[in-house]
């Protein structure tokens, strides 16, 4: 790369712009109840003149995480912008390595960052940034969509609705916020009222303790759910492995018990999961996101691509590294977009037989419609 070339690719501005978009229904989980999502917006132009976008998603503030579109945006602009600022995008260690002595964790906004770094690289090259990450070996991801409204009769209308379109087929449950007898009741009405025609899902979101837990799993197995998501809280990594060595358990997913390769290790060492939930938010990045699918690995615990209802943007960038693993044995959740009244980018994501098409263009493949950053950028 001639010095030309380089000084295009120096990081010259960052912006961030805090936007909330009304959702569809009611997204529930254990812990907190959506009906707006909001996103942290990063904006990075290169010396070169190329832009680019990340985004930060969180669920109704800093309950799923530390982490809330305040904070990050305060974070960004304070800390994590003016460390990368000056220097070459296409470092991208050497930023993560700036932003990490500039700010502890906070892994939304410095996914965030990051995220936007690749896709000004990309646009600058002209090249996707999953070629910037060793590429990508598939076009599309099979992708689930999440029931968590707690109505049950308005779920299974909505599953019959998503089936008939042949967008969805797999279901994943959100419980916890019921008591566990309740939850199980719905479960078994969804089954039921879906036989033959779905398969499931469930995620406790940390709602149970071990003896629930016990107690719950194996009416979850006989009813033939395939995964089961952090069913205890996220400390409670021996509880996991326990849970895990039981018979009549079904095959358990990791989520917020992994934020980091280190976490990885530690559970992949103590036997506590079959799958791991991969998110940018929880990662730090792209990086990170492949660092720890790589612990996971080498372990022979399978990948789950995760989200936390990221619009076309977010769920653009998680498809970009997703798509550059060799094996994703369980598919996605990259539903986000579709669960909100309003996309913020020109060419939404493309959902069809029961998969998300990756985008193909430079960077992430998707630009942002500057009309409705407008209408739902908090003032």
């Amino acid at each position: 790369m001639d010095a030309a070339a380089q000084r295009d690719l120096v990081v010259q501005a960052i912006e961030t712009i805090i936007v909330d978009v009304p959702t569809l229904r009611q997204h529930k989980l254990s812990q907190t109840s959506v009906t707006a999502q909001n996103y942290v917006l990063v904006r990075l132009r290169l010396a070169g003149g190329a832009e680019g976008i990340g985004e930060a998603a969180t669920l109704g503030g800093p309950r799923w995480s530390e982490e809330s579109v305040e904070a990050i945006k305060a974070n960004i602009d304070a800390y994590l912008g003016p460390a990368i600022q000056g220097m070459r995008a296409d470092l991208f260690e050497e930023a993560g390595r700036r932003m990490d002595l500039a700010a502890k964790r906070n892994n939304a906004a410095k996914g965030a960052v990051e995220t936007a770094l690749f896709d000004a690289v990309g646009k600058a090259l002209g090249v996707p940034a999953s070629t910037l990450l060793g590429g990508a070996v598939r076009d599309r991801i099979p992708v689930l969509w999440t029931l968590a409204s707690g109505d049950v009769g308005q779920e299974i209308e909505e599953a019959r609705e998503k089936l008939h379109r042949r967008l969805h087929r797999t279901f994943k449950v959100k419980i916890g916020a019921a008591a566990p007898e309740v939850d199980l009741d719905r479960m078994r009405r969804l089954v039921d009222a879906l036989a033959g025609r779905a398969e499931f899902i469930v995620d406790a979101n940390q709602a149970w303790d071990e003896a629930a837990s016990a107690r719950c799993l194996p009416v979850l197995r006989e009813l033939g759910v395939r995964l089961v998501e952090q069913p205890v809280p996220a400390w409670n990594v021996p509880a996991m492995a326990r849970l895990r060595q039981r018979p009549d358990v079904p095959p358990l997913l990791a989520d917020e018990s992994v934020f980091d390769a280190h976490d990885m290790l530690r559970v992949a060492s103590a036997g506590a999961a079959d799958a791991v939930s991969l998110k940018i938010v929880k990662h730090a990045g792209l990086l990170g996101t492949r660092k720890v699918a790589a612990v996971a690995e080498a372990a022979g615990i399978g990948l789950y691509g995760g989200c936390l209802l990221e619009s076309s943007v977010g769920a653009a960038a998680h498809l970009q590294v997703f798509s550059t693993f060799r094996d994703l044995a369980w598919g996605c959740e990259h539903f986000g977009p579709q669960i909100l009244r309003e996309d913020l980018v020109r060419e939404p994501l493309h959902f069809a037989d029961f998969h998300v098409h990756i985008p193909s263009g430079p960077g992430l493949g998707v630009l942002l419609d500057e009309g409705q950053i407008d209408k739902f950028a908090r003032r």
